[in-house]
C-alpha cells in the first residue's frame, strides 16, 4: 500500500488523482491533502478518503474545515507552512505536487529533503528553481517522476535509454486561438482562452496553453528533468493531443508514447511506477484519429514561447523572473485589467527591467519572485 500527500488536492489535477486512487484502493491511499481555499470540496474529499491529515492554505477557513473533520478524528492545519511541516511525516511514501504556481516550490523541496518521491505536475517548481530541486533529489536519493502528460511520455519513451538522446520533440495541442492572427487575439475574451479544445485543465494552466506560455514552461522543465539542453528540445504543434511528445535517438529512431488525451493516464503510471497496472480509461482507436498532424509553432504571434526560450538561455533567475511575471500577467487577464496580448508583453518587460543574478540561491529566488509581484501589483 502506497501512501501518498496530494498537494492541490481540490484543483483538476488533485481530483484526477483522487480518481486514480478511488478505483485502486487496494494499492493507493490518501495520508494527507492540502488545498488553497476551496473548504467544501477538501471537507468532501477528506470524509471520502479519510486521511491521517489535512491542511488548507486560507487561515480563514480553518475554523470550518476543523469543526467538520474534528469529530472524524482528522487532523486540520493551516497557512502554507503547515503544508510543507507535513511534508516531513514519516508515513508519506509519495507526494504529488500539484499545487499550482511558485507556491509548489517549497513544500515540494520539504518533501524532497524528508525523502518522499515526488509526482510531480506543478512545473513552476523546476522551471523556477531547477537547478536547485534536481541537486537536492540527487543528494537525498530521490526519484522525480513527471506528471503532466507531456514529461510522462518523454520519461516513458526514455526508460532505458537515457544516455542516447538526439532531441526532445515535446508536442503542443496549440490551445484555443492556434492559426490566430494577431489581429484575431487583440479581440479574445477570458472565456474564449479557457475553452481548450482538447484538455480539462484549471484556469492558469488554461490560458498558459492559450498563450503558448504552458509550452515554454515545459521546454525549461524538460531541460531539468531530461537533462537536455533547451536547444535540443523541439517544441511541434499536434493538434489532436494523440501523440502526447517524442524522443529522437542518436540513431535516428523516434519513440512516442501514445494515447486519448486525460490526465489521469500519466497520474497512475506515475503512482504505479515501474508498474503498469489496468485503467477503466477509454483506448486510443486509430481509426477513429486518420489523421496526425504537427507543425512548427508560431512564436511571433505567440511570443511567451519564445520569451520561455530567452529565460532559459540566460538563466539565473531569469526563469523566476518570467515566471513570477506571467502568473500575475494570467491573473491580471482573468480580472480583466489586460488584454490577452498584454500577457506577453507584461512578461517581456518584466524580464527587461527585472534584477537578474547569474547564480541564485534558494532565497534570492523567493526575493525575485516577491520583487515581480511587487512592482506588478501597481497595475491593480
Amino acid at each position: 500500500m502506497k501512501r501518498i500527500a496530494i498537494l492541490g488536492s481540490t484543483g483538476s489535477i488533485g481530483t484526477q488523482a483522487l480518481n486514480v486512487i478511488r478505483r485502486h484502493r487496494d494499492r493507493f491511499a490518501v495520508e494527507v491533502l492540502c488545498a488553497g481555499g476551496n473548504a467544501d470540496l477538501l471537507i468532501q474529499q477528506a470524509l471520502e478518503f479519510e486521511p491521517n491529515a489535512v491542511a488548507i492554505a486560507d487561515e480563514t477557513k480553518y475554523p470550518q474545515v476543523q469543526a467538520a473533520l474534528d469529530p472524524h478524528g482528522i487532523k486540520v492545519f493551516a497557512g502554507n507552512d503547515s503544508i510543507a511541516d507535513l511534508m516531513e511525516m514519516s508515513t508519506i511514501d509519495m507526494v504529488l505536487a500539484s499545487i499550482v504556481g511558485f507556491a509548489g516550490l517549497r513544500p515540494t523541496l520539504r518533501a524532497i529533503e524528508h525523502h518522499k518521491t515526488i509526482a510531480l505536475a506543478n512545473k513552476e517548481t523546476m522551471v523556477v528553481a531547477g537547478e536547485i530541486v534536481t541537486a537536492a533529489a540527487a543528494r537525498n536519493q530521490v526519484p522525480i517522476l513527471p506528471v503532466d502528460s507531456e514529461h510522462s511520455a518523454i520519461f516513458q519513451s526514455l526508460v532505458g535509454e537515457m544516455g542516447n538522446i538526439d532531441k526532445i520533440l515535446l508536442t503542443a495541442s496549440g490551445g484555443p486561438f492556434r492559426g490566430y492572427s494577431r489581429a484575431q487575439l487583440e479581440q479574445v475574451t477570458l472565456a474564449d482562452a479557457l475553452k481548450h479544445p482538447n484538455w480539462n485543465m484549471g484556469r492558469k494552466v488554461t490560458i498558459d496553453s492559450a498563450s503558448l506560455m504552458n509550452k515554454g514552461l515545459e521546454v525549461i522543465e524538460a531541460k531539468w528533468l531530461f537533462n537536455v539542453p533547451a536547444e535540443r528540445i523541439q517544441v511541434l504543434v499536434h493538434p489532436q493531443s494523440i501523440v502526447h511528445s517524442m524522443v529522437q535517438y542518436v540513431d535516428g529512431s523516434i519513440k512516442a508514447q501514445l494515447g486519448v488525451p486525460t490526465m489521469e493516464t500519466p497520474i497512475q503510471y506515475a503512482f504505479s511506477f515501474p508498474d503498469r497496472i489496468e485503467s477503466h480509461l477509454p483506448r486510443l482507436d486509430f481509426a477513429q484519429h486518420p489523421q496526425l498532424t504537427f507543425e512548427e509553432p508560431d512564436t511571433k504571434t505567440f511570443r511567451c514561447l519564445a520569451l520561455a526560450y530567452q529565460a532559459i538561455a540566460q538563466g539565473g533567475n531569469m526563469p523566476c523572473i518570467m515566471n513570477a511575471a506571467n502568473e500575475v500577467a494570467v491573473q491580471l487577464f482573468i480580472e480583466g485589467k489586460i488584454p490577452f496580448l498584454g500577457i506577453a508583453d507584461f512578461v517581456e518587460a518584466q524580464m527587461q527591467k527585472g534584477h537578474f543574478i547569474a547564480k541564485p540561491s534558494l532565497d534570492d529566488l523567493f526575493q525575485t519572485d516577491a520583487e515581480i509581484r511587487q512592482q506588478a501589483a501597481l497595475h491593480r
